[in-house]
């Protein structure tokens, strides 16, 4: 099993992790959550929160999507419980803009174009990343199993995971395999 080389000696001092989770609701809808936080292994001097000790977040955060089967943001949802100052919470309600949006080909830039500079917060908009692939992840293979199981057709629109990496790339053999239709890939 690959695995990265031995590292040189060191010590650990921040901490990241990104957790996200997609649902099938009994609605029909989906929602995809993201939480984040940051730890230090030291304690941070803060003036809004009077430090920040050892293994305490600096910042612990969720985002809620919720979508439809096309992967339209029906929803969306941000809360803070931890952050380095008392003012940042204020702009989770700006990430009820994310409603309209297709998860898809695009969807990172345009969120960042909405919550760019003092639009949004750095880090829920960072966490989009994870949560839209959490997102194709969860919805594109249950979509696809279930149009298997009752004999619906195959989708007419191009999976949005098609030509976003190199295995997807839509002249190889992945999609000239599992997707034909949306393959540009030569007879050879």
């Amino acid at each position: 099993m690959p695995t990265l080389s031995a590292p040189a000696e060191r010590e650990l001092l921040h901490n990241r992790t990104v957790q996200c989770h997609g649902f099938r609701r009994a609605d029909g809808l989906w929602d995809i959550e993201g939480h984040m936080t940051d730890i230090k292994t030291y304690d941070v001097p803060n003036k809004d929160r009077d430090g920040i000790p050892a293994g305490v977040p600096i910042h612990e955060m969720w985002l809620r999507l919720t979508l439809d089967d096309r992967f339209t943001v029906i929803a969306a949802e941000a809360a803070t419980r931890y952050a380095p100052f008392s003012v940042c919470a204020a702009i989770t309600p700006n990430y009820g803009g994310l409603v309209g949006l297709i998860v898809g080909p695009g969807f990172m830039a345009k969120a960042k174009q909405r919550f760019k500079g003092e639009a949004g917060c750095t880090h829920l908009t960072e966490l989009l990343g994870p949560m839209a692939t959490t997102a194709i992840q969860t919805i594109y293979s249950k979509a696809a199993r279930r149009r298997r199981e009752t004999g619906t057709a195959e989708p007419v629109q191009k999976p949005p995971m098609i030509g976003q990496c190199h295995a997807l790339a839509e002249a190889g053999e992945v999609v000239a395999r599992e997707w034909p239709q949306f393959s540009t890939r030569q007879s050879r």
